[in-house]
């Protein structure tokens, strides 16, 4: 599927251009000083919006007026779809508005890997917006990729072999040292958890004391997206796996843990350890294919979670950067 030049209609004072690197792409909408809620109220433009996103991924709104965290939601919800709640989450994440999340809560310092919102399980979100409230004052950018570009490049060998077996995702809650399974699954009550795991395919054991539960979910490698028909690359192997920690911190958690009651880690579908060398290389391929830009405060990007994935860059100074999900 070829990627055509945006060609649309835009209410007077926006303009369009294409960003563009390492095969990657992103419509940029562009005004000084606009609301961009006109942007979005005529139903033409916003159809026309979500043409262009089945094409290129994401669309960024950059120069409109501030729209705030209430003003980020009713941009989001003009799209027509139910914005989600934060279910079976594997970042710290704060409501800001019914609807409106904190990007993500981790340390400053860390680098967040490429990838699609919530594609560690069986259900996830079509739609992911970001509004960047206040900018940091270094680095903290969220970088994009083409998940179709990433398929294509990952040799088609190791793509069958995931395709094949697809990917198991372990997750130990109750060690301290992630998220407990209270904030993941928003309850403490055990029924709930278990109603959630029989309705999800996600295998479960308790332990003992009642804080400790273990969970297997075995989930798909890759997808065929369902309105454009191309394949895309859509699991979070890289990101589950202990070689995505650093050294010393994988060394110090082996030591403790046994493989299979580490916090979190990832398998093939059968069970089978997933070799390093292989996580490396897909590692590898999204860096080729990011497609990175500094935050400007009242930025607004929307994303297809299925077309392209995102991350996060480490950053200084304040930085505050809400998400909505559909």
């Amino acid at each position: 599927m070829s990627i055509a030049e945006p060609t649309l209609l835009l209410p007077e004072g926006f303009r369009e251009r294409v960003i563009e690197m390492h095969g990657t792409r992103v419509l940029s909408v562009e005004c000084d000083g606009l609301d961009a809620h006109a942007l979005v109220d005529d139903p033409q433009v916003r159809a026309a919006l979500l043409r262009e996103l089945s094409q290129f991924g994401g669309v960024l709104i950059r120069g409109a007026l501030p729209v705030g965290a209430a003003g980020f939601n009713a941009h989001a919800a003009r799209f027509g779809k139910p914005l989600l709640s934060y279910e079976f989450g594997s970042t710290p994440r704060s409501q800001v508005e019914k609807g409106v999340y904190s990007s993500t809560e981790y340390p400053a310092s860390q680098w967040i890997d490429q990838h699609n919102e919530q594609s560690y399980t069986l259900k996830w979100p079509s739609w992911i917006w970001f509004y960047c409230d206040i900018a940091a004052q270094q680095g903290g950018a969220t970088p994009v990729a083409d998940s179709r570009e990433v398929w294509k490049r990952i040799d088609p060998a190791l793509r069958r072999l995931f395709a094949d077996k697809r990917v198991m995702y372990v997750r130990n809650y109750g060690t301290g040292l992630d998220l407990p399974w209270q904030k993941v699954f928003n309850t403490d009550r055990r029924e709930v958890v278990e109603a959630f795991c029989a309705d999800n395919q996600i295998q479960y054991e308790w332990g003992d004391d009642g804080e400790a539960l273990r969970t297997k979910q075995v989930c798909q490698a890759e997808l065929q997206h369902p309105q454009t028909g191309e394949r895309v690359w859509f699991n979070q192997a890289h990101l589950f796996h202990v070689s995505s920690l650093p050294d010393d911190l994988r060394e110090s958690l082996l030591d403790a843990f046994p493989e299979e009651e580490l916090p979190r880690h990832a398998f093939f579908g059968d069970g089978t350890p997933i070799d390093d060398a292989m996580l490396a290389e897909i590692r590898d391929v999204y860096e080729r294919t990011m497609l990175a830009f500094d935050w400007r405060a009242g930025d607004l990007m929307m994303l297809d979670n299925l077309l392209m994935s995102h991350g996060r860059a480490p950053f200084s100074g304040a930085r505050r950067v809400l998400v909505a999900m559909a």
